[in-house]
């Protein structure tokens, strides 16, 4: 088994990481940049680890973390998410210098990373996939002509892109000819890379994936699929488990795609397989997310296994303790991500300092965060500050309680997608569980909340307002 893992990011995720090694016996070292000095992880692990003053290439520089990792004796690394959870570079160096890579192999990483390549390889193990060019665009004429073929929208994507960039989406030819450059532009200042490729547009899908898990002894397995349909600009606010948009015969033929992808491409450790479902019930691959994602908690509640501590064991050479039929799963799981943004103003980031913060309890309600009172949330990093992970044995009881955590939760100083989520909740299309990617879009008016404080929280805030001027 592996002894002492270095944890290569940073906020909730490296929290989450400290606390599953603690559980089973396991040494955790923590890294940080001066910027993240008094953050929890730092705290919480058993070592930590400064990369110096780089706040914003700190956690990029592969090479120096991997030396970390060697200098503090430590036998594997887990990359998390984000950063470089899905850079086949750091698995190599790992791979390199005798340390366990806690994710797939470089070689996995890199192939499904290119989305043309994880295309074909889709394609070759009979996974749908939507219509598409054959590989990478030579040239504006050459994606004019396949759309033309394929039909308007289209989408133009990055070859390498993620996390919702280095993506357009083209009504017709004169969207096509404007964005094409800007594709480009966008892939090469974000990936590196200046490849792109053209997909039919599914028009308001409804985004669904499926969370897998797979061994070094040839076995796969899936933890049932998460709704991630509710998401801004391609980034996801709200994730549900299972989703309530489908049916069980749609839930087995999903989960089964899934795995064959997993073991068409010989994965090993957890990944996602994202799928979209258009408006005729056909499900097409989207792409493979080979790291745990920001949404793994609803799996783990649906099915009460450890994502994390899998992770591990299958690292450490280990075959799954579970075989398909043996996963169950029970009720439903919503997941908030708590974000220090004003949606009001067009979901700005709002850093700063935490004067008071408490996380709600009661049955059913977990909360994975990275925040304290007194913390001050730095302007370098992702706006994800905690998520609120609710349970409940029905879709209603889910909304109830859901309803209850958030207005549970406390975060004061900064602003937050807390009161967003909370009208999202009393929107009667979500309570009936009918929505697609297109919600947020077509619900403005959501953002136009009021929140309402007490005598005594306002007495709070004009005190830190106070003390505040007074300190200048």
């Amino acid at each position: 088994m592996i002894k002492k893992v270095l944890i290569a990011n940073r906020g909730e995720i490296a929290v989450r990481i400290v606390r599953a090694c603690a559980e089973m016996g396991i040494k955790s070292a923590a890294i940080y940049t001066d910027a993240d000095r008094h953050a929890l992880h730092v705290k919480k692990a058993d070592e930590a680890y400064s990369l110096g003053p780089d706040s914003a290439a700190g956690y990029l520089n592969a090479h120096r973390i991997v030396n970390l990792a060697v200098a503090a004796g430590c036998d594997a690394l887990h990359p998390g998410y984000g950063f470089l959870s899905e850079n086949p570079q750091l698995a190599e160096i790992c791979q390199r210098r005798g340390i366990r890579f806690i994710g797939p192999s470089a070689e996995v990483i890199h192939r499904m990373g290119d989305k043309v390549q994880a295309r074909e390889a889709m394609i070759a193990a009979g996974v749908p996939v939507t219509p598409g060019s054959d590989g990478n665009l030579d040239s504006l004429d050459d994606a004019l002509h396949c759309a033309r073929e394929i039909g308007y929208p289209i989408m133009l994507k990055a070859t390498s892109g993620g996390g919702g960039r280095g993506i357009r989406r083209c009504e017709n030819e004169a969207d096509l000819r404007k964005n094409y450059d800007r594709v480009i532009s966008e892939a090469t200042k974000a990936f590196g890379r200046a490849e792109i490729f053209l997909e039919k547009c599914i028009v308001n899908p409804k985004h669904i994936e499926v969370q897998i898990i797979g061994d070094s002894h040839g076995n796969a397995i899936h933890l049932f699929e998460r709704d991630c349909s509710i998401q801004r600009r391609h980034q996801k606010l709200i994730e549900i488990a299972p989703s309530p948009q489908l049916n069980d015969e749609q839930r087995l033929y999903i989960g089964e795609l899934a795995v064959k992808a997993a073991k068409a491409v010989g994965y090993e450790n957890a990944g996602t397989v994202e799928f979209l479902l258009d408006e005729n019930d056909t499900f097409y691959f989207m792409e493979m997310n080979t790291r745990l994602q920001v949404e793994h908690p609803i799996s783990e509640q649906i099915t009460g296994i450890d994502l994390v501590q899998e992770q591990i064991r299958v690292a450490s050479g280990l075959k799954l303790r579970y075989k398909q039929q043996e996963i169950q799963r029970r009720g439903f799981a919503m997941e908030f991500r708590i974000n220090a943004e004003d949606p009001q103003n067009d979901f700005l980031p709002s850093f700063g300092r935490i004067t008071r913060y408490f996380a709600p309890g009661g049955p059913g309600v977990r909360t994975d965060g990275a925040i304290y009172t007194g913390y001050e949330i730095p302007p370098y990093y992702d706006s994800l500050c905690a998520k609120l992970i609710v349970w409940a044995l029905t879709w209603d009881e889910l909304i109830d309680r859901a309803t209850r955590a958030l207005n549970d939760i406390g975060v004061y100083g900064v602003k937050t997608t807390i009161p967003y989520h909370l009208e999202i909740l009393k929107s009667p299309e979500f309570q009936k569980g009918e929505f697609d990617t297109s919600f947020v879009e077509n619900h403005p008016e959501l953002v136009n909340y009021s929140v309402h404080r007490s005598p005594r929280e306002l007495a709070a805030a004009i005190g830190v307002a106070i003390a505040a001027h007074l300190g200048r």
